[in-house]
């Protein structure tokens, strides 16, 4: 019912930055909050940011003042923007969607995953 694509990881050096983005298609009647979470090798994973559709944010304490979630509900997108990347910020990354889909109720939906590699 609700597909999300990611795009934007890759190889950064320490200091760097990248963008994500993610992309919700299907059949919905809006999408409610969007998350980014991520999760590193033998760790659990862990929400990173969050953003509901009255624009409020949040954020874990560790990407405070370097990361920032937005959202444009025109194109259904998520986005988080990173800066001064650290190595232990490398982790595989997701984007999770919460889509009001009618009669059907609230779904929660979860991206594929794009790979941040955080290293010189």
């Amino acid at each position: 019912q609700v597909q999300l694509v990611e795009s934007g990881g890759g190889l950064v050096q320490p200091g760097g930055s990248l963008r994500l983005s993610c992309a919700a298609s299907g059949t919905f009647a809006r999408i409610n909050a969007m998350y980014w979470y991520r999760q590193a090798p033998g760790k659990e994973r862990e929400m990173v940011a969050g953003i509901d559709n009255g624009e409020g944010r949040n954020y874990v304490d560790s990407v405070k003042g370097r990361f920032t979630i937005s959202r444009d509900n025109a194109l259904n997108t998520v986005y988080l923007q990173m800066n001064s990347l650290k190595p232990e910020d490398t982790a595989v990354y997701y984007c999770n969607v919460e889509a009001y889909l009618g009669w059907r109720g609230t779904r929660t939906y979860w991206g594929q995953g794009t790979q941040v590699t955080v290293s010189s």
